[in-house]
């Protein structure tokens, strides 16, 4: 990822893109499968609003690895709105210019605050497509954030070793020509 660039705009970019989504997701979808073996999408909706939470509590100061991951008790109808107020603690926590340069204490080890954001950003477009393909959408997802995102997981995801205690399977093919959304897929390990 470019450290010069600030990532905020981006992840605001990636939270919109999932807000449409989420509005897609009707309580008679939540118990469909998603690329995420481990996750149905009422859970893999409960990890992603979750991160939202732990990055919020990140730039308010604290540890992500400290905030549960499940938010608990959102209704059916009400992965909308967990999502809104998601939204507004994270944009209010990372407000300040001054904390993209912060050490930030998040999964996957100490990083800058604009390391921390970056790989929100990422989380977040990936998880985007899965919940796209849980739900079968014909909505294209968004091109550049895709390719932003691409950029962030080949700068800081290695390509080997996968599996075992590492979060992503090995990465797989894309098909030729396909969109960034989905060479982000592969290349976490998502069968496309």
């Amino acid at each position: 990822m470019d450290t010069a660039q600030d990532p905020r705009p981006l992840y605001l970019l990636a939270l919109d893109q999932l807000e449409k989504l989420i509005a897609e997701a009707g309580p008679e979808s939540l118990d469909r499968p998603t690329p995420c073996t481990e996750y149905d999408l009422r859970a893999l909706l409960d990890h992603v609003v979750g991160g939202v939470h732990r990055l919020a509590y990140t730039g308010e100061g604290g540890r992500a690895e400290d905030v549960a991951a499940a938010t608990g008790g959102v209704p059916n109808d009400g992965w909308p709105a967990a999502l809104g107020r998601a939204r507004a603690r994270v944009t209010a926590a990372w407000a300040q210019d001054a904390k993209l340069e912060r050490p930030a204490s998040v999964p996957w080890g100490e990083v800058s605050g604009r390391e921390a954001v970056g790989g929100y950003v990422l989380e977040t477009v990936v998880h985007a497509w899965d919940i796209a393909r849980a739900l079968g959408t014909d909505r294209p997802l968004d091109e550049r954030l895709g390719e932003a995102a691409l950029a962030i997981a080949l700068a800081v995801l290695p390509a080997e070793p996968r599996g075992g205690g590492f979060p992503f399977a090995p990465v797989r093919p894309a098909p030729a020509g396909a969109d960034a959304c989905t060479r982000l897929a592969a290349y976490c390990g998502r069968a496309v």
